[in-house]
């Protein structure tokens, strides 16, 4: 990665200058960053205070009086919905942060309510910001076709492998180093992976077959996109779904079932529970994220730092396609930020653009268990030294979706999810849960659903 130049450093001020031209008494520009106390991301908001401390010191060695203060509002709820929601009601009253630290998926809700600026001109102008970005993760930015945030952080999820169990079945090496490859090109499917865990456990070399999170979440989403399901219809800007595919993806829940490879009662464990099955050596695979490396290294007494050792202990896939000869299926759930509308969108923009470089996006990543936002990144010595599994898992977001940039993605996983435990515990049929949550989806999202079949 090559440093700002000089005249890149001369730009960036003379830009942060252009919208400050007040009254000279007016020294002091206040920008308002609204952000939640998240301890699992204190460099979202972090980055920017840092951003308005460089602004100043350019603005000290070019002898300006002018100064930036950042407010930050700091929320404590604990998850971005209700955090979004809060935001939106300060921005009904007049009370509009010019940051906003949030999740993607409510760009389509700002939008809508007149408070995100559209930043397509902003990104344009600026290419020594976001030139590098990895270009998937705009997707989860983009509402009607034009982009509304700029991409904090990113993730990948995956199916993990415990290869020592793979081994006790009499799988090859050449078998398990073939694995990630054979998800990719079609070969290994979703039907495949719930038959190869059912054989694991009639074996005996494990106890569990596979295991998923206890209670609703994104990464059934990223399992339904394997089955074919697009949640999602951008130009509608509405949520969709499909009964015979629902269908499909309930049946194959249903098969994992039947054949012993997935718990019938998961849905009612614990977190330690779930992921105590696959820490403690009981489950062949565990379907989970990036962020588990960590955990999973301690609970097997790996090196952090020794990457071959833990791919020997591990493998890990995309969701594997439901057909032979499909594309697999990954997702990926970015923090975003968000400029307001308003008389100080451009500075705050400038500072959202100093808050994505390379350097202070780092820090957050590999302190965080984030994957990067830019290419270069994954070049840079912290990343090389205690982000390896990062950039290892950076090409399965070649395969990413993103949940959708609607308000109602909410409500829309918590239905189908009710699906997903009627189906597992055996109260209803592949087709009577397909019905139920078509039912539910129409009496509750209303218009803001179609349903394709």
């Amino acid at each position: 990665m090559k440093p700002l130049r000089l005249t890149a450093c001369l730009a960036v001020a003379t830009a942060l200058a252009a919208p400050l031209a007040a009254p000279v008494a007016a020294e002091e520009v206040t920008i308002d960053l609204w952000s939640r106390a998240d301890r699992s991301g204190p460099l979202r908001a972090q980055n920017i205070v840092d951003a308005a401390a460089l602004v100043n010191r350019m603005f000290e060695a070019a002898g300006s009086p002018t100064r930036v203060k950042i407010n930050l509002i700091e929320t404590n709820h604990e998850g971005f919905d209700a955090d979004a929601l809060d935001v939106l009601k300060a921005h009904s009253v007049g009370q509009t942060p010019d940051i906003i630290v949030a999740a993607h998926e409510w760009i389509g809700a700002f939008v809508e309510a007149g408070m995100a600026a559209n930043l397509e001109a902003h990104i344009a102008a600026n290419p020594w910001f976001y030139d590098d970005i990895i270009p998937g993760l705009w997707e989860s930015v983009t509402y009607r076709g034009e982009r509304y945030g700029i991409p904090q952080d990113s993730e990948v999820r995956m199916m993990f492998f415990n290869n020592d169990i793979l081994r006790k079945m009499g799988k090859s090496e050449e078998f398990i180093a073939d694995l990630p490859a054979a998800v990719n090109r079609g070969e290994f499917t979703a039907w495949d992976y719930c038959d190869l865990a059912a054989e694991a456990v009639s074996s005996g070399a494990a106890e569990v077959g596979w295991v998923h999170r206890p209670n609703v979440g994104p990464d059934f989403q990223m399992v339904m996109a394997a089955f074919g399901i697009r949640i999602y219809n951008p130009e509608a800007a509405k949520l969709q779904i499909t009964r015979s595919g629902l269908e499909t993806y309930y049946g194959w829940l249903k098969h994992c079932v039947d054949n012993g490879s997935l718990p019938a009662d998961i849905t009612s464990w614990s977190w330690d529970s779930v992921h105590g099955a696959f820490r403690g050596g009981k489950a062949l695979s565990q379907l989970h994220g990036i962020w588990n490396v960590g955990p999973h290294q301690q609970a097997f007494g790996l090196d952090p730092h020794d990457q071959e050792g833990f791919f020997r202990q591990f493998t890990w896939t995309n969701a594997p396609a439901s057909e032979k000869g499909g594309r697999p299926a990954n997702l990926s759930h970015p923090i975003i930020y968000v400029v307001a509308e308003g008389p100080q969108k451009d500075l705050a923009a400038m500072l959202v653009g100093l808050a994505s470089l390379p350097v202070p996006n780092t820090e957050h990543a590999v302190t965080t268990n984030h994957t990067p936002i830019t290419h270069g990144q994954t070049a840079m010595p912290r990343f090389l030294r205690d982000g390896w599994a990062l950039i290892a898992g950076v090409p399965l977001l070649e395969y990413a979706e993103y949940m959708p940039n609607h308000a109602r993605i909410g409500q829309f996983n918590a239905i189908t999810y009710q699906g997903v435990q009627a189906v597992e515990t055996g109260e209803m049929t592949p087709s009577e849960a397909a019905a139920m949550v078509i039912e539910e989806l129409e009496t509750e999202l209303g218009d803001d659903v179609i349903i394709l079949d």
